[in-house]
């Protein structure tokens, strides 16, 4: 049996597919009203077409005249489809919104099998689209001749060489369960307020991508975001440690970070997180190591002048072209919208990632429902392809009991940088430390970190502040050796 792959004319969606869709076999693609099921169809047929095959549209739905106008607003070409109409003209469309098409007083089974089947002959089309093949229940005076009538139409088509995509109206109380026990491959479209998504339930003869890919209709046209899969791309890490240039805090990290690892900093809210972050990856691309910031709690504009203010060279790393700010807006983005920028800037060669902040992460992305499993999954991704990862944690108390981080991430990271407030002799200071690195030893002490107009100054350890962990810190003068 053929396994040979034809594409659905939707590049996401062949990569969620494994390839592409099996010739010779059949699809269905299922979802509610406004889900872009008769879209996903135009571009499977234009995807043939485009390749010299020969594509038959049978329409059971809207005009024709209708469907053509969509696949010219998408860029497709509606002339190199052939169609088989049993739909409404668009003037009975117009009279009688609610018209059925196939009142069974009206349209006779055998009439309408001999006359598909007879059409069927005649193309030899290399692909067929039937939209929506759940009309075919009217034709039918029960469930068991539906089956039987759909089984017999697929085993035809199969036998035609042809690959199908049947399309189905499913959600509410219109169930379509039949119909997906009958079909090689299912292929559902969820639509809620926030976002679409495309998950693949059943592949015959086939592996696939598991679990929720997003997708977009835009005037852009079609595009399905594959959910990122650590360990899908793999580079070779470059062996060594990347330096701050800050001699305090990378002589608290014993050198620096080693390359390939995620990092996580970890802090309240003005502790000096994104611009600890920013020493790190300006230092890195002005080093010649690609850098990208993916900025989710401010714009451009004040990092910039937040940079200035203190003298890092921010201006100076992205003119150079080694480093890009990427600003990632309220509901601008979905979830899979934004892992395609992770997998697009690893394939331009970045080096160095850096993700600011997780609270903005989780209230800026469209469709996110679980905001951890969606962290793990890309940090796992960018360790797995040797990306140096940096990832801004926002802890909310300000003093009190420590927590490492709040988004039970912990596990990601092979490194955990903290800074936190403390009060000395009623003045707040700023300190940081490292709570762990995998795979190099660190200084276990703290240092005092101060953020002047001069840049990021980090002093030598404070054996006299005892007691952050508990979150109750204290500082203990050291014993009078004269006395």
């Amino acid at each position: 049996m053929t396994t040979e792959r034809v594409s659905t004319g939707v590049s996401g969606l062949d990569a969620v597919l494994s390839g592409g869709l099996i010739e010779s076999r059949n699809v269905l693609v299922r979802g509610s009203p406004g889900a872009g099921k008769t879209i996903f169809g135009l571009y499977f047929l234009s995807a043939g077409a485009d390749s010299g095959e020969t594509a038959l549209y049978v329409n059971l739905g809207e005009p024709q005249t209708y469907v053509e106008e969509t696949a010219t607003a998408f860029g497709l070409d509606a002339d190199a489809i052939q169609f088989h109409n049993f739909s409404p003209t668009q003037e009975q469309f117009s009279e009688e919104e609610s018209y059925t098409l196939f009142e069974s007083a009206e349209v006779e089974q055998p009439d309408f099998i001999a006359d598909l089947r007879e059409t069927i002959d005649e193309v030899e089309p290399d692909r067929v689209l039937l939209d929506p093949i759940t009309e075919f229940r009217y034709l039918t005076t029960d469930e068991r001749g539906f089956r039987t009538g759909i089984l017999g139409l697929l085993d035809y088509l199969k036998d035609a060489d042809a690959t199908v995509m049947l399309t189905s109206q499913a959600g509410g109380t219109v169930t379509d369960d039949d119909l997906q026990f009958l079909v090689d491959s299912v292929i559902t479209l969820d639509v809620t307020p926030e976002s679409r998504a495309v998950t693949v339930s059943k592949f015959r003869g086939s592996s696939f991508r598991r679990g929720k890919h997003f997708y977009e209709i835009s005037e852009d046209g079609l595009t399905v975001w594959p959910t990122l899969v650590p360990g899908e791309q793999t580079r070779e890490i470059e062996e060594g440690t990347l330096a701050s240039g800050v001699s305090g805090l990378d002589a608290l990290l014993y050198g620096g970070i080693e390359q390939g690892t995620i990092t996580i900093l970890s802090g309240p809210t003005g502790v000096g997180k994104t611009t600890t972050g920013m020493q790190f990856l300006t230092r890195a691309a002005l080093d010649g190591k690609k850098s990208v910031l993916f900025q989710f709690e401010e714009s451009q504009r004040t990092l910039r002048k937040r940079a200035d203010a203190i003298g890092i060279p921010l201006y100076r790393a992205r003119e150079s072209g080694m480093l890009s700010v990427v600003e990632i807006e309220p509901d601008t983005h979905t979830v899979g919208e934004f892992e395609h920028m992770v997998r697009e800037v690893v394939e331009d060669g970045a080096e160095v990632v850096m993700i600011d902040g997780t609270q903005g992460f989780q209230q800026n992305l469209r469709g996110l429902d679980d905001p951890t499993s969606v962290l793990l999954r890309i940090g796992r991704y960018l360790r797995a392809v040797g990306v140096t990862t940096f990832i801004l944690n926002e802890v909310h108390n300000i003093t009190g009991d420590f927590q490492a981080t709040e988004e039970r991430t912990s596990n990601l990271a092979d490194n955990i940088v903290f800074l936190r407030h403390v009060e000395y002799r009623g003045e707040m200071r700023k300190v940081v430390g490292t709570l762990k690195m995998r795979t190099s030893d660190f200084e276990r002490s703290l240092r005092e970190l101060k953020i002047t107009d001069a840049g990021i100054e980090v002093g030598g350890p404070l054996p006299e502040l005892r007691g952050i962990l508990t979150g109750t810190p204290e500082w203990h003068s050291p014993p009078d050796e004269s006395a």
